[in-house]
């Protein structure tokens, strides 16, 4: 993986500017602000807050011609998921260009709020290049209208600390017998063999992760797969293998533990920008793995995911926002979000060409492909609901406030009333 120098002077510099110039608190109205800016188009990004986000604004607006506005979404998911609902369903036109994680895609692609992009963007010719499994489950309507172009390829992927592997004693993890096998010798003075991030809105990953992993399936929760997963799941809070206070973390409380040794291993989305920047990323520190089978058969489960970028229906910059998002979907595009942002090009074609050799998710991002189911996250039209709601009573029986058996029907309960 390339090196990243974080530039966090530059990066805070530029959100203010962004905050103070770019509208986010400014009436705007289409083609300009009431500060005289000038724009051909209004992005509305959760990325402001990177320190490269200055030099990846200036590769769009010179590959494109565009002069584009800036609005900083929100970084709690929860108020950002109602910014932006309430920016596409009361069709405020202020916004052209919105990204969107798939809690908000599942919620949004039916609505008739998001403008269909096959015949302009997401044109067959290229169609063939993304995930197909990802295109048809996340982002294409009952329609067939594909509503997004996805900024990158993500999966949730298995990290490990090498090192407590070493002490350890543990060479592969490779099955459920060798993750039981270094839970136990990971887990001790104050370290875990597994870390997570529980918060309510952030455990779902998880869920549905350890629930493939066992065969399950997340909207059947009659299934034994299921209640085995949860029941193993508790049984590493139980016996201290996994801590119970990380049912307030989300990846921002995680990931620092991870780099200071606290975990033996976690799932993690991204390529480890975290890592890098603390120092810890490398074959002999952290790094990807392979998924563990947690079944008979050896088959292993993996999700991915993406932000996409969709066209809010009430733009009145259509033309220009078409501009964007053709670039957003070409080599030039993934790779300046490659470049700047370390994600990871959603067209295997681009990957193959502007990935080099020496980073390491090429090779792990393609065993992932090749040897393990990649699904979409089961989502549901009130997504976030659906996981809040989940997550409540996944802290409830962690905490042992219900038992596995409580939850596994609870969960039912909410799969019937959200489906």
């Amino acid at each position: 993986m390339k090196k990243k120098i974080a530039k966090l002077m530059l990066g805070t510099m530029f959100l203010t500017g962004v905050l103070s110039g770019c509208g986010s608190n400014t009436k705007e109205t289409a083609g300009g602000d009431n500060n005289g800016n000038k724009y051909d188009l209004t992005l509305y990004s959760i990325n402001t807050t990177d320190a490269d986000f200055g030099d990846w604004l200036k590769n769009v607006e010179d590959a494109t011609g565009l002069k584009i506005n800036v609005i900083a979404a929100p970084t709690d998911s929860d108020t950002r998921q109602q910014k932006i609902t309430t920016i596409l369903s009361t069709g405020d036109s202020s916004v052209d260009i919105l990204e969107i994680n798939d809690e908000m895609s599942a919620s949004f692609k039916n609505s008739g709020w998001l403008e269909g992009l096959n015949d302009t963007v997401m044109t067959e010719d290229i169609r063939g290049e993304f995930a197909k499994g990802y295109l048809d489950q996340m982002i294409t309507d009952k329609q067939g209208n594909i509503i997004g172009v996805p900024g990158y390829s993500g999966y949730l992927a298995f990290w490990v600390n090498q090192k407590i592997m070493d002490e350890a004693g543990v060479d592969k993890l490779d099955t459920k017998e060798d993750f039981e096998k270094y839970m136990l010798a990971a887990s001790k003075d104050g370290r875990y063999g597994y870390g997570g991030s529980w918060e309510k809105t952030y455990v779902f990953n998880e869920i549905a992760q350890f629930v493939n992993m066992f065969g399950g399936d997340y909207f059947d929760w009659t299934r034994p797969e299921n209640k085995e997963a949860i029941q193993f799941l508790y049984d590493m809070v139980q016996n201290k293998q996994t801590p119970i206070d990380q049912i307030a973390d989300k990846y921002e409380q995680m990931n620092p533990k991870a780099n200071d040794g606290k975990y033996g291993c976690w799932f993690m989305w991204g390529l480890g920008t975290d890592y890098e920047k603390a120092g810890m990323l490398g074959q002999d520190k952290i790094h990807m793995a392979m998924v563990p089978s947690m079944t008979d058969d050896g088959k292993r489960a993996i999700f991915t995911d993406s932000w996409s970028y969709v066209l809010n229906s009430s733009s009145k910059n259509k033309e220009a926002a078409i501009k964007f998002l053709k670039y957003m979907a070409s080599e030039g595009g993934m790779e300046a979000s490659y470049k700047y942002f370390d994600r990871y090009p959603a067209r295997k074609d681009v990957a193959e060409k502007v990935v080099p050799d020496t980073d390491p998710a090429k090779e792990m991002y393609s065993r992932y492909a090749s040897e393990c189911n990649v699904q979409g996250r089961p989502m549901l039209p009130q997504t976030m609901e659906f996981i809040t709601d989940m997550g409540t009573i996944y802290q409830s029986c962690m905490k042992g406030e219900i038992s596995v058996d409580d939850f596994c029907k609870k969960a039912q309960e909410l799969v019937d009333k959200y489906k």
